[in-house]
């Protein structure tokens, strides 16, 4: 229970800053100051993060930052969570040459490296966070697909399932209505570890440039414009990398403490 609270609050005061970051932040994320005095300032009272090689406050693009970091990962989550879950439970209900051609199909997505893919279709796209989330989500479902695929492959043959198709009620309302409620809570677990997954992915394409790109702030690159000061200018690399951390780490506690507490096998294991 401990890491639910933990990576929850966690998790709620990144949240908080990112929304309120116009009323937290003392300078504008895109406000250059290119005097010899202000660029690659150290952390101080007036520049809590200290500033970039342009002279802009890190602290207010980090605060922005967390607000690109949070969106990517919980818009891509809903894309993969509405596909995932949609493919799942047709798969696991209705079996045969349904189940035969979906799983086909989430196997030929298991055999590209997903990161790469990812990649190669925002090269392709072109580099931008609309971009990054829409992909993320549409390369991501496959592992959702195969969970809801085993639970509706548990559940389809319960007594309660039995008795609404004996009383003439629909196969979609059967999914939706009385199997799925009865599958949330491994897909409450793997929805909050994806959207760990799905920061960390977006910080590393934002990195690489394939991301979000200057002047708008984003973790990643605010890493990407750290790199080349990092013998002298710590704070570039340093804050950026605990924000990213931090953050995935929050989501893992808290979905790993969903898992103890909706999974009593894991409770009895204990």
């Amino acid at each position: 229970m401990k890491k639910i609270y933990i990576g929850a609050a966690i998790i709620m005061v990144i949240a908080i800053s990112a929304i309120f970051a116009p009323a937290i932040a003392d300078y504008s994320p895109l406000e250059m100051d290119l005097s010899p005095r202000t660029i690659l300032q150290k952390p101080s009272m007036e520049h809590f993060f200290g500033t970039d090689n342009l002279g802009r406050d890190v602290f207010s693009r980090m605060l922005y930052g967390a607000r690109v970091s949070l969106s990517v990962g919980f818009i891509a989550v809903i894309i993969s969570l509405i596909i995932g879950v949609l493919l799942g439970g047709l798969s696991g209900y209705f079996g045969g040459w349904v189940d035969a051609v979906i799983m086909r199909v989430v196997e030929v997505m298991y055999s590209f490296p997903t990161f790469f893919l990812i990649m190669m279709v925002v090269t392709f796209l072109g580099p931008s966070i609309v971009n990054v989330m829409v992909v993320i989500g549409l390369t991501s479902w496959a592992g959702l697909c195969r969970l809801v695929r085993a639970e509706f492959l548990t559940l389809r043959e319960r007594d309660f399932v039995h008795c609404a198709q004996v009383e003439g009620v629909s196969n979609l309302r059967v999914m939706y209505r009385h199997i799925l409620p009865n599958a949330m809570a491994p897909i409450y677990v793997s929805v909050t570890l994806s959207v760990g997954s799905a920061i960390l992915i977006e910080s590393a394409l934002s990195f690489l440039g394939l991301g979000v790109q200057m002047p708008e702030a984003s973790w990643g690159n605010i890493l990407t414009a750290g790199k080349n000061y990092i013998d002298y200018a710590w704070w570039l690399t340093l804050f950026p990398g605990l924000a990213i951390l931090i953050t995935v780490l929050s989501f893992n506690m808290l979905g790993d403490g969903l898992r103890e507490v909706l999974d009593p096998k894991a409770e009895r294991k204990k």
